[in-house]
């Protein structure tokens, strides 16, 4: 009977203690640490909708490509073993390629244009994903990109000529730095630390707050601020898990998503301001003043091939967006 008793009274406090409803992990994968623009934009995504639902969704985040680079996980995605993936467009064009007219060099004049542009007009390109099997939830963002690499600082495109750039797996991106005279070395984020390290690749192009995150200082001597590409990113998930939400839910997810929107752009602007100050005192030589304008001089013959792919006007009608 005491035994008995003692089950009873250990049950009643286990349902006592139990939830009373049954909580939904999502998994949400990045590349990047968590003290990181992207995770800035993760856990503000997370914190809306642990908080809006009272718990019944709980989010497990998966940083520093632990599920491994952005496009297997957005493979993962859309199979179902994922539940949300933070990307940079990079390796979005190979799942939807229109989205490829954003990494287009030089497009977007600054972040207020890029910004307002993607709020905006952009948003139509949003509506390609589900057909293939994905649901992009918002444009958040990386910044504009910048060069950075061991041999010596770049001022104009000669500077650049020769030297093993790893570059994205992105054949807009490439096209454009084959007509800087770069040697375009497409690799999974993950490696590039250790290729730099190596000297496998002589250098690298990202915004500011990526080259913070990965300690991109420890092994590189020069950093170019050659603002080439604007650098957006994607918050994306499957419509095979939009589907089991409630509508309900859908609007908190569609919420969250805003949240880590703004919450990632803010830590870029913190980055951009406060970042390159500090690679220097990390050792890193930074080139403020570049030759703009001969690095767009360089790309005309490719702009003539991005006019052919994704057509002139539409190119033009991004470039002027005011």
């Amino acid at each position: 009977m005491k035994r008995l008793t003692l089950s009873l009274a250990l049950l009643t406090v286990g349902m006592m203690s139990a939830p009373a409803f049954a909580q939904t992990i999502v998994k949400v994968g990045h590349a990047l640490t968590m003290n990181s623009h992207t995770g800035a934009g993760t856990t503000a995504f997370c914190d809306h909708i642990e908080s809006q639902t009272q718990g019944r969704y709980k989010c497990q985040q998966y940083p520093n490509s632990s599920l491994g680079g952005e496009r297997e996980m957005i493979e993962a995605v859309q199979l179902g073993t994922l539940d949300v993936v933070s990307t940079s467009t990079g390796p979005v064009g190979n799942f939807v390629p229109e989205v490829k007219i954003v990494d287009i060099p030089f497009l977007f004049r600054d972040y207020d244009h890029a910004r307002r542009y993607l709020d905006g007009p952009g948003q139509e390109l949003l509506t390609k994903f589900p057909s293939k099997g994905l649901v992009a939830l918002v444009w958040t963002e990386n910044g504009f990109r910048h060069m950075t690499n061991s041999k010596r600082p770049i001022t104009k495109p000669q500077d650049v000529a020769g030297l093993k750039m790893r570059t994205m797996e992105n054949k807009v991106h490439m096209d454009g730095y084959r007509a800087f005279g770069i040697q375009p070395t497409p690799m999974a984020f993950p490696e590039v630390f250790g290729a730099l390290q190596t000297g496998t690749v002589d250098g690298q192009e990202n915004p500011i707050p990526v080259i913070l995150a990965a300690k991109f200082s420890q092994v590189q001597k020069h950093l170019s601020l050659t603002n080439h590409v604007y650098s957006p990113s994607l918050l994306i998930t499957s419509p095979r898990f939009m589907n089991k939400l409630s509508e309900a839910d859908k609007k908190i997810f569609y919420e969250a998503a805003k949240k880590c929107a703004a919450a990632q752009r803010a830590r870029v602007n913190e980055d951009e301001n406060n970042g390159i100050a500090q690679l220097e005192k990390e050792g890193v030589s930074v080139v403020r003043k570049v030759d703009g304008q001969a690095f767009r001089d360089a790309l005309r013959e490719v702009y003539v091939s991005y006019s052919k792919e994704f057509g002139a006007e539409n190119i033009r009608r991004i470039q002027e967006f005011k």
